[in-house]
C-alpha cells in the first residue's frame, strides 16, 4: 500500500499542496488516475483544503476542512451536486450554528454530501433545556488527520480518510473516521465511516448522510425509485404531495418544501437500494446501504427556483430529521457504549446512457417487496 499523510494534528503535519498520479506508481491499470490536494484562497473559503480524486472516469472533490464533506462528483456531463445560493466552500470559522434561531448551518450549506451529527442532527430546538442546532456540528469541524492510500494490489482502491473529532468537556467524546474510496476506471465510489465513543459512559449519537442533487439529474420529470416499505409525510406540506413522492416538478419561486420519511426494505444481503434519474432516463445515480446500519431514509424535495436552490436531498440515516427530543420518543436515537463503535457504508454508482439507467430501474424494481404503503397522516413514527 502506498500511504501519505496530508494533515496530522498529532504529528504537526500539514501539506498545503500535494499530488500523486499514475505516472508516480506503476499499477496494473490503464486508467489515468490522479490525486491532488490544494487550498482555496479568498473570501469565506480562504484556507479551506480540498482533496480531488480523478479515477480516470469519476472526479470527486472532498473537503477535509468541512468535516470531510464531498463538494461534488462528476462523470462527464453527470454531476452529483447542486447550485446552492452559498457560492463558496465556507470555512467553519465563519459559521455560527446558533444564528437565526439555530439554523446558522445553512450559511455554509453548498456540498453534495454533508454528513450530519454526531451528537445530534435534525431540526433545531430545545432538548432538556438545551438548544440543539440544525443538523449538528460534525460538518463544520475540520479534520484533524487526513491520509491518502493506494492499494498496490488490484483493483488498486484509492482511499482518502479523515478523522473528525466532536469532543467537549463533560460532553460527548465522539470521533468519526470518514473514508471516501474508488477504484481506477470505475463509475462507482464508496463511503465507509466509523463512529467511536471514547467516553467512559454511554453516549447518544445520530448520523444522517445529507446527499443533495440538483440539475442535471434533477429536473421536471425526474424520478426516484427505491426498495421501500412505508412512507410518512413529515408535515402538512408533504402530506398534500404524498401520492407524487416519486416524481419531481419544475423549479418555481417560493415552491413549498416537502419531506417524506421512508422505511426501506432490504435484499438478501441486507442492503436497501435507491435510484434517481433525469426525465429522459439517460443519466442517473444509484446507491445502496445496509439497512441495519442506516434503517431510515429521508427524501427532501425543494422545488424552489434555480437561484434559490432547486434541490432534492436523499438521506440515509440512523433516524429522521426531527429534533432529537422527538426522535428519542420513537426509539430512533441509538447509543454507543464506552469504547464502542459503529460502521456505516454507502456505495454510489453514476449511470451514463439510457441502457445503464433502464437496467438499474429494472434491478431496483425486482428487489421491491410489494406495494409501498403511503401513510397520509402526519405522525413522527
Amino acid at each position: 500500500m502506498h500511504f501519505a499523510i496530508l494533515t496530522s494534528v498529532e504529528h504537526n503535519i500539514h501539506l498545503p499542496e500535494w499530488s500523486l498520479s499514475h505516472r508516480d506508481l506503476a499499477l496494473a491499470t490503464d486508467a489515468k488516475w490522479s490525486i491532488r490536494k490544494f487550498r482555496l484562497m479568498g473570501g469565506k473559503q480562504d484556507g479551506v483544503d480540498v482533496v480531488e480524486i480523478d479515477n480516470g472516469q469519476l472526479v470527486l472533490s472532498i473537503v477535509p476542512t468541512r468535516g470531510m464533506a464531498i463538494h461534488e462528483v462528476r462523470r462527464g456531463a453527470i454531476r452529483l451536486g447542486w447550485d446552492s445560493p452559498v457560492k463558496e466552500l465556507v470555512h467553519p470559522k465563519y459559521i455560527h450554528l446558533e444564528d437565526h434561531g439555530g439554523i446558522g448551518w445553512l450559511e455554509g450549506f453548498s456540498e453534495w454530501m454533508a454528513r450530519c451529527g454526531l451528537e445530534f442532527s435534525g431540526h433545531p430546538g430545545l432538548d432538556h433545556g438545551r438548544l440543539l442546532t440544525l443538523h449538528g456540528k460534525i460538518g463544520n469541524i475540520p479534520a484533524s488527520e487526513v491520509v491518502v492510500s493506494v492499494d498496490l494490489q488490484p483493483p488498486h482502491r484509492i482511499r482518502v480518510r479523515g478523522k473528525v473529532a466532536e469532543r467537549w468537556f463533560n460532553g460527548p467524546q465522539l470521533e468519526l473516521w470518514a473514508e471516501v474510496s474508488t477504484v481506477p476506471g470505475s463509475a462507482s465510489f464508496r463511503l465507509n465511516d466509523l463512529v467511536t465513543n471514547y467516553s467512559d459512559r454511554e453516549q447518544e449519537f445520530t448520523v444522517l448522510y445529507h446527499a443533495n442533487f440538483g440539475p442535471p439529474l434533477l429536473e421536471a420529470g425526474s424520478r426516484l425509485h427505491g426498495t421501500i416499505q412505508k412512507i410518512v409525510p413529515f408535515d402538512e406540506a408533504a402530506a398534500a404531495g404524498l401520492e407524487g413522492w416519486h416524481t419531481y416538478g419544475e423549479p418555481k419561486v417560493n415552491a413549498p418544501e416537502a419531506v417524506f420519511c421512508m422505511y426501506p426494505t432490504a435484499d438478501a444481503a441486507g442492503k436497501s437500494h435507491f435510484l434517481l434519474h433525469n426525465a429522459a432516463g439517460n443519466m442517473g445515480v444509484s446507491f445502496s446501504f445496509f439497512k441495519d446500519q442506516l434503517p431510515y431514509f429521508t427524501q427532501w424535495k425543494n422545488e424552489n427556483s434555480l437561484n434559490n436552490g432547486y434541490v432534492t436531498g436523499l438521506e440515509p440515516g440512523t433516524g429522521f430529521p426531527h429534533n432529537r427530543s422527538v426522535e428519542r420518543k420513537y426509539d430512533r436515537v441509538p447509543k454507543l457504549g464506552p469504547g464502542a463503535n459503529r460502521n456505516f457504508t454507502i456505495t454510489y454508482r453514476l449511470h451514463d446512457g439510457p441502457e445503464e439507467v433502464a437496467a438499474e430501474v429494472q434491478r431496483v424494481a425486482s428487489l421491491q417487496k410489494g406495494k409501498v404503503e403511503l401513510v397520509p397522516s402526519v405522525i413522527p413514527k
